[in-house]
């Protein structure tokens, strides 16, 4: 909820973009329906689902930073096809719209090869990322892994990152959890932002 409500303090320096959990299918089995269930109503588990189904997949920065929770599929040719997916929408088992949610990187891979996951492909693990980010492709590509203390079996930091107007960037990362500190921080940030 807080992102949510940083997307609407702020909508022009906040921007959300799907994951692969922002599916119904999905999230119903890896925990977000129970605890939505538990903590408020199934009613609001579906308001949420509606709001995922219209999040967009992906984020160009200034035509030169492409941004997305998985990664690149076969079927991308071209950006269009991106701009041109139809919201709201639910994932389907296989296409462009499940690449881009459900691909991995693989050092071990060149070209396409199947996911382990048995779902979409690997270019090039989804794997945790011990310091919260991890540069390959020759710098050309960054995963950023934003759960820190994955599942509570890792002892990874998590990280995100702040693109700046001249496309300078920072990772901020090493955040043990999202607390109090870190949306002060996060929030001053975002109000310099609004400033500018």
């Amino acid at each position: 909820m807080p992102l949510l409500a940083y997307k609407i303090k702020y909508p022009e320096n906040f921007f959300l973009l799907r994951g692969n959990h922002e599916c119904a299918s999905v999230n119903r089995i890896y925990g977000f329906y129970d605890e939505c269930k538990r903590r408020f109503n199934v009613r609001v588990w579906k308001v949420f689902t509606d709001c995922f189904n219209c999040l967009p997949v992906a984020a160009l920065i200034d035509e030169k930073i492409l941004c997305m929770h998985g990664g690149l599929s076969p079927d991308l040719h071209n950006l269009d096809q991106i701009r041109n997916l139809q919201r709201p929408t639910d994932v389907p088992e296989t296409g462009l719209l499940c690449d881009l949610l459900w691909s991995d990187p693989s050092k071990d891979v060149k070209g396409w090869g199947m996911n382990d996951r048995g779902v979409s492909y690997t270019f090039g693990a989804d794997k945790v990322v011990e310091d919260g980010y991890e540069f390959f492709a020759d710098r050309q590509l960054v995963t950023i892994f934003s759960a820190p203390n994955y599942c509570g079996e890792f002892d990874n930091a998590g990280a995100m990152m702040s693109v700046d107007e001249t496309l300078m960037f920072m990772v901020l990362k090493n955040m043990v959890s999202w607390g109090l500190q870190d949306e002060k921080k996060i929030s001053e940030e975002l109000m310099e932002a609004q400033r500018q």
